[in-house]
């Protein structure tokens, strides 16, 4: 969201409210539909009655199975969860303007990365969760735990690591005559990528036309959209470089197209995928999922590598994209939502089963080597067994990010403009785009 005023905000809020209650009868947090609702412990005598929000369904799944098994485990203190999935946008706005209205917020809340700063704003109405992850803080990647936290406070649980790779199709790169293993750097990316176009007549790779197909790399150079102090530095030299990088793998080069449906998670690009279309992905880990689901054609054909290192770094992933889920100042049962959230998603169990019911990479990497993850399951199926073998290679190397109340705008900027005038239209400059950009985030930021 934007940042305005408060007498704005507050006109917003309360026609928002009217009109929600217009329409829904007075209930304005009622999912439209009734699949959008899991339960769990509604069976269950006096247990204490917990809601949880979310904009993805598999993740209200992953929570109504965690509260069965909570149940089975603490019959001494059961929970009654209702987990609601809402549109991404409805779901957030509505989040906030429940917290800052003081009533209406659920116990438990889905927050997206890009959407986690407007959450942190003023006084955050969040728990902080310091008092469950700092006692197990060494098994956790930090890098993922410091994009939920201000002021050495967490408020978030996260999902995933959520680290970038590459996701290359063997059966392309071996018409091409490249071997996987041999691309080290990006350069090597490169000249394989003309290998590939050249032999096979497909592009190397697709450029979305969103912040997925620029902040990892500038992430894995070291480089951020913000410092440490939480000033801008968005048109730094790295960032323009970096830019300039993705601009020519496109313009230049020519081994990239735009991708079909203009992100990675449009219904045009799993088809493009899905029959061969390109011969590799950088996208991160959590994106397995998709594979399995939406491109079920690659199976036994993907193979996931390590990103390439740049020449000034010896960085080799990013960690990109993911959810904090944040138990809200409003619960009434605030110990007994944290108790439930450490159960569900923070412990070594919680870790476990996200990767086992939703794919993901574990925050925890002290999971990675441990037996329950290396059971047979859909995911090493489709891809191979030595996944989480490529990823503790890289624990060293994953470089963090740095999130900004501004960084909703940035991100923004980058969808709305940078991607779309440098790639596309090619009507600016990598130095252009971002000053241009720079200087509106900065306005808004009162420098």
């Amino acid at each position: 969201m934007n940042k305005r005023t408060f007498s704005v905000y507050s006109a917003l809020l309360l026609s928002l409210i009217l009109l929600l209650a217009a329409c829904s009868g007075g209930d304005k947090t009622a999912p439209a539909n009734s699949e959008d609702v899991k339960t769990a412990g509604d069976d269950i005598e006096n247990a204490t009655e917990l809601t949880f929000w979310t904009f993805a369904g598999t993740h209200a799944t992953f929570y109504a199975n965690a509260a069965e098994r909570w149940n089975e485990q603490n019959p001494d203190k059961p929970i009654k969860l209702t987990a609601e999935t809402y549109p991404f946008d409805q779901m957030h706005n509505n989040l906030l303007m429940a917290l800052q209205s003081g009533s209406g917020a659920p116990d438990i809340a889905d927050i997206e990365l890009a959407k986690f700063p407007n959450f942190l704003k003023g006084q955050t109405q969040l728990e902080p969760l310091n008092d469950l992850i700092e006692p197990e803080l060494d098994g956790f990647m930090q890098e993922r735990l410091n994009i939920y936290a201000k002021d050495g406070k967490y408020y978030g649980a996260p999902t995933h690591l959520g680290a970038s790779v590459v996701y290359y199709n063997t059966e392309i790169m071996e018409q091409a005559g490249v071997d996987i293993d041999s691309i080290k750097t990006w350069d090597d990316y490169v000249e394989a990528g003309k290998a590939v176009v050249e032999k096979t007549g497909k592009p190397m790779t697709t450029i979305a036309g969103n912040w997925y197909s620029i902040w990892p790399f500038v992430a894995q150079r070291g480089s951020d959209f913000f410092d440490e102090n939480g000033e801008l530095t968005l048109d730094n030299e790295v960032n323009i470089e970096t830019l300039g990088f993705v601009n020519d793998l496109v313009n230049k080069h020519k081994i990239a197209e735009m991708a079909p449906g203009g992100q990675y998670h449009a219904e045009e690009f799993y088809g493009f995928m899905n029959e061969g279309g390109q011969a590799s992905l950088v996208i991160p880990m959590y994106y397995m999922k998709d594979f399995t689901t939406y491109m079920p054609d690659l199976k036994g054909k993907v193979q996931i590598r390590p990103m390439p290192k740049w020449s000034d770094s010896d960085l080799q992933s990013a960690t990109m994209g993911g959810t904090g889920t944040a138990v809200t100042s409003q619960s009434e049962h605030i110990d007994l939502a944290k108790e439930f959230l450490y159960f569900a998603k923070l412990s070594k169990e919680g870790n476990i089963q996200l990767w086992k019911e939703l794919g993901f990479d574990p925050p925890r990497w002290d999971v990675w080597e441990d037996p329950a993850m290396k059971e047979d399951n859909v995911f090493y199926q489709y891809f191979h067994e030595d996944i989480f073998d490529i990823l503790l290679s890289v624990k060293d190397n994953v470089a963090g990010i740095k999130l900004s109340e501004y960084t909703p705008d940035v991100l923004t900027e980058i969808d709305s403009n940078i991607m779309h005038n440098v790639i596309r239209e090619q009507n600016q400059t990598p130095e252009e785009a971002l000053k241009q950009s720079a200087d509106t985030i900065r306005q808004k930021m009162g420098n």
